[in-house]
């Protein structure tokens, strides 16, 4: 039987999702759970694609097939009593044999939380503290020239070496906490998603921030095609990975 389980993580313990040797990992936490449920059989955990070491999810999608016939409930119980503290199941639902975490998915979308003011020791691993005013309506300007279909090898890590480079962007949003004046939160929402592309695309978006570079010129790093053109990798702990779209 296969299964599909919605489940929220704090990565700040975790060396990515991906199972890694001798590293701590999302994956590697829940196929141990998992094969305690399955009588002590191997159980692969396919997500809707990896976070990076230190990057959150609110809403990560992973499947996985069953030998042992359990109800959904009795699976989210199960997975919860057995799991560590930073990873939980919010949900558990059968799903078809067809079915696949990654392939399946039609969009995601990831949100980063920046701190312009005060540094903040107690958020210091779940927001990026930039510490800084920006220009953020600026920033929003520049965000709105990264929406369509584009090529994004100027914003993915710099040996990725892919076939398509090609993704689409269909939602930019730069939300103002209206409790927090200095608090701002980037929204990201498309087909996909290249490794590193958001928190590169942040980097980035901050420079424009801080007056180092024009909103336009978000135009002419998508059309040169190089990682050199674009601004730094953000920090990890600002991301989330906040929904899967099917």
């Amino acid at each position: 039987m296969r299964y599909l389980i919605t489940i929220a993580y704090d990565g700040t313990l975790f060396s990515g999702y991906q199972k890694q040797p001798r590293e701590r990992t999302v994956q590697g936490e829940l196929e141990k759970a998992l094969k305690e449920i399955n009588g002590g059989k191997k159980v692969t955990a396919h997500a809707s694609g990896r976070t990076d070491a230190k990057v959150h999810a609110i809403a990560q999608k992973v499947h996985f097939d069953l030998d042992t016939k359990i109800t959904v409930d009795k699976l989210e119980k199960a997975l919860n009593s057995l799991l560590p503290e930073d990873i939980y199941v919010k949900k558990a639902e059968e799903v078809n044999d067809d079915f696949h975490a990654r392939f399946s998915a039609i969009g995601k979308e990831y949100i980063y939380i920046l701190n312009m003011g005060e540094y903040n020791p107690l958020e210091r691993n779940y927001v990026y503290q930039h510490n800084k005013k920006l220009d953020v309506v600026e920033m929003e300007r520049a965000m709105k020239y990264l929406e369509g279909t584009h090529n994004f090898k100027s914003f993915t890590k710099a040996d990725e070496e892919k076939e398509d480079y090609v993704r689409t962007i269909s939602q930019t949003n730069l939300i103002r906490d209206t409790k927090d004046v200095n608090k701002i939160t980037l929204v990201f929402v498309g087909t996909g998603f290249l490794r590193y592309m958001v928190r590169n695309i942040v980097g980035t978006l901050i420079e424009v921030g801080e007056g180092k570079r024009r909103s336009e010129e978000v135009i002419d790093i998508l059309r040169k095609e190089d990682r050199k053109v674009a601004g730094k990798t953000a920090n990890a702990e600002g991301l989330y990975l906040k929904n899967v779209f099917y």
